[in-house]
């Protein structure tokens, strides 16, 4: 399928998902609290089917279910997005025990999951981890007394350190977390472990964010952990981590566009409306190039985005590039589209609970998150010099 062409029943679906998220999910989402995991609106999400696809379906799909959602309600696409980053590693590399514990339930919406990657001194530098998981080489480690943490695996090992700026922390109930298994070793070095929250010397504290769910901080105290939690294999859990993100950073900027058009629709309807100058708004020339502009750049990303997502699906060689390209394009596309908007609406924009101040909250963050814009550039660098012959 031509990465600028969707099929009818696609198109069909993502309008189908733009009335259930403005009458069914946004009325729950409103009810939720501020800096919580909203677990209504997560279970109403698996009541519609849509937590399931998150493993059932492409990218390209997985793309037009968050811009679609990000279009009527924002706070339904980042629940999606989140039950889908944190999981994705438990799908694509779990073992069928850790498949069939967790991924029932993350699809019905009854287990939050969370992706817990960065940390104090290692945000847009994944491969700096400092999080420290050490031998323990003795199976006598629990006291008699208490049973064992973990299940008895061939290897064992405590976490010790922080995780920092995690979505859904602390009130998650597994985490995918990235340690640092051999010191010295770079992204070579580290693996990735499924954690359940309940596990002894586990805490967590929530950040105060402009963020309407709940970011946290996580703190390993000797946490237990053992072969039987490993995701993929010792020692190449960067490679779950940035397969993670090549997915899903497609769908960042996706979730981007569909914000981006939510504020361009409404620019169209103000600037049509509005009487100014003798005329509507509309009527000024420096008014529609801006909204022709708007238009513009907002198609753009989103081709940009589909295009990735074709290529991931199909196993093209340069997703990695394709994947940063099309988060970079769509994220400072939306900034600068919700920014115009917010302009051209003026004073009322900035009231609270209009739909640009809420976008405009909203829009900044995926710039940073998921590697910052200036990573994104990085990574388009390298991949255009190592590999010169897919440019």
């Amino acid at each position: 399928m031509p990465a600028f062409s969707l099929e009818p029943s696609q198109t069909a679906r993502c309008a189908q998902l733009r009335t259930l998220a403005a009458e069914r999910l946004r009325p729950l989402a409103e009810k939720g609290e501020p800096g919580h995991v909203n677990r209504p609106l997560i279970a109403e999400l698996g009541r519609l089917g849509l937590l399931e696809r998150l493993f059932s379906s492409g990218a390209l799909d997985l793309c037009l279910m968050r811009e679609s959602l990000a279009y009527a309600c924002t706070e339904a696409e980042t629940a999606l997005a989140l039950q889908g980053l944190g999981a994705h590693p438990v799908h694509a590399h779990g073992t069928p025990a850790q498949r069939d514990r967790w991924l029932p339930a993350v699809s019905e919406g009854s287990a939050v999951a969370a992706f817990a990657l960065s940390e104090p001194g290692a945000g847009s530098d994944a491969a700096a981890l400092g999080l420290r998981a050490e031998r323990d080489p003795d199976p006598a480690a629990d006291s008699p007394a208490q049973p064992a943490a973990v299940p008895d695996g061939a290897s064992r090992w405590r976490l010790t350190g922080e995780k920092c700026w995690i979505s859904n922390a602390p009130e998650a109930d597994f985490y995918t977390v990235f340690a640092r298994t051999t010191p010295g070793a770079g992204a070579r070095g580290v693996t990735a472990f499924l954690v359940p929250a309940d596990r002894p010397g586990l805490t967590g504290g929530a950040l105060d964010m402009l963020s309407p769910h709940p970011i946290g901080t996580l703190a390993f105290d000797a946490v237990p952990v053992s072969a039987d939690d490993v995701l993929g294999e010792v020692d190449r859990g960067f490679r779950v981590a940035m397969g993670t993100l090549n997915l899903f950073r497609p769908s960042v900027g996706a979730f981007a566009v569909g914000m981006a058009q939510a504020a361009l629709d409404a620019t169209l309807t103000h600037t049509a409306q509005r009487d100014a100058f003798g005329g509507k708004l509309r009527d000024l020339q420096s008014v529609a190039h801006t909204v022709a502009e708007m238009a513009l750049r907002t198609d753009a990303a989103r081709l940009m985005v589909y295009a990735a997502a074709t290529a991931y699906d199909e196993g093209a060689p340069d997703v990695p590039k394709r994947a940063a390209m099309a988060k970079l394009l769509a994220t400072e596309t939306a900034q600068y589209v919700v920014d115009t908007a917010v302009q051209l609406h003026g004073a009322r924009a900035l009231q609270r609970g209009h739909l640009l101040e809420h976008l405009y909250r909203e829009v900044r963050a995926p710039r940073i998150y998921e590697g910052a814009s200036e990573v994104q550039r990085g990574i388009i660098a390298k991949e255009l010099y190592a590999n010169p012959e897919v440019r």
